[in-house]
């Protein structure tokens, strides 16, 4: 197991290098003078050449990135010229907030993925299974930021239950209870499209698995349903389930970006859509790093797990 994780790790190694490429080339090729945004009504001459030249963009773009990389490597992202303040700061700080934001909705929709995918493969052909199949097509096919809006206009608007936007109240508030209210909308938007896909691939794992013979003969020896479910096809079918699972996680980290926005949480969404549109470009290369970075992270975890549910995976 060791050995498998340890060659796992290691094979992240050029993936993390590409994304560093892909990030840096993205940015490259946005038109535009990032010196005149920073700069606005201050772009004279000599000031956008300062800027450049404090920025390092006077030189060749592979001397930029290999610049800018080798700062990385070293725990230094750069200076956020929008904000005066160091990138990876903003980033972490950032980063915690939507993590509370991605993480409440990761349980959601594990939990309720779970078992929908459960209850409908065990009622295959039923009214539980069509109805909760029918929700599931929905849920997938709604868009999560038009989702986000109807429910902002129902709950925050016209109930007046729920707030529609923020991570805390503006005035008071601030403490646990605060924070979990506040999360209610935009972690179940959030969830919605996750919940519908683990839904569907979870029953398609169960169906497979409660066809084996292992199933019944569970059932001839007099076992209770429940305990054949839970106890021998789901502990079976998790291994197919794991890394759909991590994928989803990645999902949600990255659906957390438009979901911020439409909620104003100060998560690294929001922070990414203000540093692009002032052309902050070592805030929006340290931010879309470390979401791309985690993404990576969450599918090996979800890998590690697998294996160890399986040690067939690591052959």
């Amino acid at each position: 197991m060791l050995a498998y994780a340890l060659k796992r790790v290691l094979a992240l190694i050029p993936v993390l290098l590409g994304l560093t490429v892909i990030v840096f080339a993205i940015m490259a090729m946005i038109p535009g003078d990032p010196a005149m945004a920073i700069l606005g009504a201050y772009a004279t001459p000599e000031n956008v050449e300062r800027i450049n030249r404090d920025l390092g963009l006077d030189r060749p773009l592979v001397n930029q990135y290999l610049i800018w990389l080798g700062n990385m490597l070293q725990g230094d992202f750069g200076r956020s010229y929008s904000l005066n303040r160091p990138v990876i700061d903003e980033v972490v700080e950032r980063f915690s907030a939507t993590l509370v934001l991605a993480g409440t909705a990761l349980v959601l929709c594990t939990i309720f993925g779970l078992l929908i995918g459960i209850w409908t493969a065990a009622r295959q052909y039923g009214a539980v299974d069509k109805v909760l199949t029918f929700v599931v097509l929905i849920g997938i096919s709604i868009p999560s930021f038009w989702l986000g809006l109807l429910l902002i206009l129902l709950f925050a608007v016209k109930l007046r239950w729920l707030p529609a936007s923020g991570m805390y109240a503006i005035y008071g508030g601030g403490d646990l209870p605060d924070l979990l209210l506040h999360l209610i909308l935009p972690a179940t938007t959030l969830a919605v499209v996750a919940t519908g896909v683990i839904a569907r691939l979870t029953r398609s794992a169960m169906l497979e698995v409660l066809r084996q013979d292992f199933i019944r003969t569970a059932r001839a020896k007099g076992l209770t349903e429940s305990r054949v479910l839970y106890g021998h096809a789901f502990r079976a079918a998790l291994v197919s389930i794991i890394p759909v699972i991590g994928v989803q996680a990645g999902f949600v980290l990255g659906g957390a970006v438009y979901i911020e926005t439409v909620f104003q949480w100060p998560g690294v969404g929001s922070m990414l859509v203000t540093a692009i549109s002032t052309r902050d470009i070592l805030l929006v290369q340290g931010g879309v790093l470390v979401v791309a970075a985690s993404y990576v992270l969450f599918n090996l975890l979800a890998d590690l797990a697998q294996s160890w549910l399986d040690p067939r995976v690591k052959t």
